[in-house]
């Protein structure tokens, strides 16, 4: 773990295949990690990029930014997360942000501080979106990218789960109580909501920083009307099969299940009447295909189904 007394940070960002985005990113994150170090004694911080594509593509883009890289071939998102916790075995703290989004300027001294002053297994902060191109009417109605869930928690509040697109976590924790990220939800998602619920049940505690702000950068082609709902689809469909992943025995799972499958059909009526109904209503009717989205997301897992919006073409 270092020199005694010393304690060890890592930002870890995870890259596939966006050599101009991750060199965008790496500098900024160097930048944090050395204020990190000069700002708190007894702090050494440092920069991981852990390259999906077998080919180097991200690990060439940074080259001589002052980052550590490693390239781990196996497709996937939980197999590059598990190689960043390999990585950062000799390491006491691990952060995560992933390479399509940027952290505001006290992203990482503000998420440390609240672990320090909180002692929590991990802090998780809040990401909002902004848009690389203008939205239709129809994608900003349907709140695609909102995540008005969490935006009354306040710095310290407790949470269940947490997403790693923007999460520190206690490495002695994880270590201790045997985590890593499930390979069956590598190309599926959920395997954060996983990771962090099993963290929770071990008797580790998450809290939020509301300080610790990072911007998705939502790029044109995934403000397409196509995309979107498939990406409504599968984020359902994730958070589903999750739930039933982490109910204990058959009993519980199965009264999941029955939840899910009254859920999608719930949905699927309602968001079936608000299209019909919309009459030019351009909110209303995204409201309703988004959840018709969900509402398919939902069903699939209920029956076993699994959508792999992670699945690569080659």
């Amino acid at each position: 773990m270092g020199e005694v007394g010393t304690e060890r940070l890592v930002v870890a960002v995870l890259t596939y295949r966006r050599p101009e985005r991750i060199a965008a990113l790496a500098p900024l994150l160097v930048d944090q990690a050395a204020d990190l170090t000069r700002r708190f004694e007894g702090v050494e911080a440092s920069v991981l990029v852990v390259d999906n594509d077998p080919a180097g593509t991200g690990e060439a883009a940074v080259a001589g930014l002052g980052v550590t890289t490693v390239v781990e071939p196996e497709p996937g998102i939980s197999a590059a997360r598990n190689r960043a916790l390999r990585s950062a075995d000799d390491h006491d703290l691990l952060a995560f942000i992933d390479d399509d989004e940027m952290p505001h300027a006290e992203w990482l001294h503000t998420l440390y501080a609240t672990y320090r002053a909180t002692e929590a297994a991990a802090v998780g902060g809040p990401v909002v979106s902004r848009y690389a191109a203008e939205p239709e009417p129809w994608v900003v109605g349907g709140g695609f990218y909102d995540r008005a869930h969490r935006g009354a928690l306040r710095t310290g509040d407790t949470v269940s789960s947490a997403a790693t697109n923007n999460l520190l976590l206690d490495l002695r924790v994880v270590r201790r109580v045997g985590l890593s990220f499930d390979p069956a939800l590598g190309l599926s998602g959920g395997e954060d909501t996983l990771f962090t619920s099993a963290l929770t049940a071990a008797g580790g505690r998450i809290v939020w920083c509301a300080e610790a702000v990072v911007s998705d950068v939502v790029p044109a082609d995934r403000l397409t009307r196509p995309y979107l709902l498939a990406r409504t689809a599968g984020l359902a469909n994730s958070s589903a099969r999750v739930a039933l992943l982490v109910a204990p025995g058959w009993a519980r799972r199965a009264a999941v299940r029955a939840r899910t499958l009254s859920s999608g059909v719930v949905r699927g009526v309602l968001g079936a009447v608000q299209v019909v109904t919309a009459f030019g209503d351009v909110r209303r009717d995204a409201r309703g295909r988004r959840m018709l989205a969900r509402s398919r997301g939902e069903l699939l897992a209920a029956f076993g189904r699994v959508l792999l919006p992670y699945a690569r073409s080659g």
